[in-house]
């Protein structure tokens, strides 16, 4: 009795849309849940922060935002909501493609509850940009701070490494297997005490 969700991003609807699969597998009374966090490129910084209510006590550091020096003091986004996951075994997906906003809520859950991170290790896309406009109709992206995770960890350049390391292959693409899903049955079974 295991629940499956895939988020592909973190925008706008993705606390919406979230809010209705966790009720779901509430209501369905499911033992544990895998997150799908591959190929999540991101997206807003508070839909990340919200979810993350979902898994963790109200006020529980999900990230902070520090900036360069002489920018301007850091700040702390903290969980809020109702953490009606906060005591169901999880395990992460992730892989090349899960990037920023998903690196927050994986790594932040990692920190705090010890949650299983499995696949490849994720893209480290750790900064905040703002988007300054130039002479002649140009723009310019600068980087004005970036986000360091609970444990102390900055996503940026760095990743977050998978707990267990599983790639899948173009091989296993078009012969329509996941080792990597596989995996995170294994050893959400294993915290779960499922024998085999």
């Amino acid at each position: 009795n295991i629940a499956y969700v895939q988020l592909y991003n973190f925008y706008e609807r993705a606390p919406f849309l979230f809010n209705r699969a966790a009720v779901g597998i509430l209501l369905q009374q499911a033992d544990g849940m895998i997150l799908d966090l591959r190929n999540n490129p991101g997206g807003f910084l508070n839909a990340a922060v919200n979810i993350a209510g979902w898994f963790l006590e109200n006020g529980k550091l999900v990230v902070t935002e520090e900036f360069r020096p002489g920018a301007g003091e850091a700040e702390e986004f903290e969980a809020y909501g109702n953490g009606l996951l906060k005591d169901k075994p999880v395990v992460i997906l992730i892989n090349a493609g899960s990037a920023s906003a998903s690196e927050i809520l994986a790594g932040t859950l990692r920190d705090h509850r010890g949650i299983k991170l499995v696949g490849d290790k994720s893209f480290g896309k750790g900064t905040v940009q703002e988007l300054l406009e130039l002479s002649g109709d140009a723009m310019a992206k600068v980087t004005v701070a970036h986000w360091r995770l609970p444990g102390g960890n900055l996503i940026e350049e760095n990743g977050l490494e998978p707990d267990v390391e599983v790639s899948l292959t173009d091989e296993d693409i078009e012969n329509d297997k996941d080792p990597q899903l596989e995996m995170a049955i294994e050893v959400l079974k294993r915290e779960l005490g499922i024998a085999n």
